[in-house]
């Protein structure tokens, strides 16, 4: 894959003081759970790369860290609030925190309360998604700029499923997407399931997808241009939609059947050369469908759709044509990324967990263990390069796990569990 025209862009998009060591936003640069950082270390020692800090007040929920230059934003609940934090890279000290609302939680709820999202970075501010809806736009010195409420202001709904409140389930847990002069934002619900935001006029709404009005998922929007037309695609329940990122009109739609279940939607799609790859869990699967532009609009066809990848919520990624994620009850497993066929899976050496991708190697971040381990990205099989387990295990709710994903950003790894934050030197 030749991903530097790709990656030049998204630069360009998040302003001068981004660089390709920075992880700006859910999933990475370009929101695909690729770092490009190279000159990582291919295998680790017995013990595991060194640990260079831990910071132990990061909070409750399950948001990841956003990283650009000296400076790294993540969010979190103390005391019932929600915070959005501030910390030195170098020693992991807290240098400011600005409040976003209430810690998010509902009566049964077993899986943790706090934020979800991950905070997006860019031309010096910083835009971070509470757990009740609360967009909040801070400057990187800590000030408040504006804020939108998905509920209040948007009319967004979230499809709950079984779990949860009516409207808002687990709460909001996608995180927000900048393009260009827009935050993309995915309140769901009767006015519009997308939303634009103006990054230059305190959040003012600039369209919604008034054609789309699927309530929300917990999955994160993505941006493609897709035989010349740049766009935005979400997953829901019903399936999968992109929507002009000038307009918000719809431009098309590919209906599943059955539906996803709602609970089970939270994997990020992946856009690669004509074609949208999604895979949820609850036994569901994977499915990619091809586009092909007709005019204004688009045709959509389903290339396949089968059980070789049934993520839960630790993501996967597409290196040289393959597809690497866990699946549940086939363990981690490559798939052929065009046919859908599965290359090799490993049941046992590592339980279910999110993956990330630098440097020719997978990081895969065991959720029930909290042991990360470093494999080679190969279709040739398992081929595990060093293990670890972070050093300290937060007391989590009955069905919590180590569910925010791992983040690589100048030569460290970070890794986090509920309040505690490690970071290792990986270079």
């Amino acid at each position: 894959m030749n991903r530097t025209p790709a990656l030049a862009f998204v630069l360009g998009l998040f302003g001068p003081a981004l660089f390709a060591a920075d992880w700006p936003q859910w999933q990475g640069p370009t929101r695909d759970n690729i770092s490009p950082e190279k000159g990582l270390l291919k295998a680790w020692p017995k013990d595991g790369p060194q640990l260079l800090w831990t910071f132990k007040d990061t909070g409750a929920g399950y948001s990841g860290p956003a990283i650009v230059g000296d400076r790294l934003y993540i969010l979190g609940a103390r005391d019932g609030t929600e915070y959005l934090l501030a910390l030195d890279v170098k020693n992991g000290k807290e240098l400011w925190k600005a409040k976003l609302g209430p810690s998010y939680t509902f009566q049964a709820n077993k899986w943790g309360d706090g934020p979800r999202a991950t905070p997006s970075v860019a031309g010096g501010f910083v835009y971070a998604l509470g757990g009740y809806g609360d967009l909040v736009c801070v400057k990187t010195d800590g000030t408040e700029q504006w804020r939108v409420s998905m509920t209040k202001d948007l009319d967004g709904e979230i499809n709950p499923g079984a779990v949860g409140p009516a409207g808002i389930g687990c709460g909001y847990s996608w995180s927000p997407l900048v393009d260009g002069n827009q935050l993309i934002c995915f309140p769901g619900g009767p006015k519009g399931t997308v939303a634009a935001l103006d990054l230059k006029d305190k959040g003012k709404v600039l369209w919604r997808s008034t054609a789309l009005k699927e309530q929300a998922s917990y999955s994160s929007p993505i941006a493609a241009n897709i035989h010349g037309v740049r766009q935005y695609i979400v997953l829901f329940s019903a399936g999968l939609a992109g929507v002009e990122a000038k307009t918000g009109n719809l431009l098309w739609q590919y209906k599943r059947r059955p539906p996803y279940p709602p609970v089970a939607v939270i994997p990020t799609p992946l856009y690669h050369n004509g074609h949208v790859y999604v895979s949820v869990g609850e036994g569901m699967g994977c499915d990619l469908v091809k586009l092909t532009r007709n005019g204004a609009q688009f045709d959509v066809k389903r290339a396949y759709s089968n059980k070789t990848m049934k993520n839960d919520l630790g993501g996967f990624v597409l290196v040289d044509g393959h597809v690497y994620g866990h699946s549940d009850k086939r363990g981690w497993v490559c798939q052929e990324f065009e046919k859908g066929k599965q290359i090799w899976s490993e049941k046992g050496a590592l339980d279910a967990g999110s993956v990330i991708y630098a440097d020719g190697h997978l990081y895969c971040y065991d959720e029930d263990s909290g042991i990360v381990a470093l494999v080679e990205a190969s279709p040739k099989g398992w081929n595990e390069k060093g293990r670890f387990e972070i050093p300290q295990h937060a007391k989590k709710a009955p069905s919590g796990r180590h569910w925010t994903h791992p983040v690589i950003a100048d030569g460290r790894l970070y890794l986090r569990d509920q309040e505690f934050l490690f970071c290792y030197k990986i270079k």
